[in-house]
């Protein structure tokens, strides 16, 4: 008997700025193997398990969620969004503060109205 995978409920993507730039994706790729592989088993588990709530996600405010990572040493955020079944990977980053910084949440928002505005066109 062949045994089915069962598919994720929201398939992943990376946001891309208009100059093709995945800030996600090249942030990640600027970690360590294990902090990388740490990292998206987290993203993995949202997609095979969403909607899930803490302690691997918290909503932060209107669309931005975040998948939380704790490190060896640091802890690290992914913030994203979910249209539909896709979550867009809009920004990551390793926490300096106990509380998300505005900033990060801002950049977050600002992204993601920037893929949902080129989505439609």
């Amino acid at each position: 008997m062949i045994k089915q995978k069962t598919p994720p409920k929201l398939d992943a993507v990376f946001y891309k700025t208009e100059m093709e730039a995945e800030p996600v994706r090249e942030w990640l790729l600027s970690l360590t193997r294990q902090d990388k592989k740490t990292i998206g088993e987290n993203i993995s588990y949202v997609q095979f398990k969403w909607p899930i709530g803490k302690p691997k996600v918290d909503h932060l405010r209107g669309a931005i969620w975040e998948v939380r990572t704790t490190l060896k040493t640091r802890i690290a955020r992914v913030l994203f969004a979910v249209d539909g079944q896709t979550m867009i990977l809009l920004h990551g980053f390793i926490k300096k503060t106990q509380a998300t910084e505005k900033s990060d949440i801002e950049l977050a928002e600002t992204r993601y109205k920037d893929w949902k505005q080129h989505e439609k066109n």
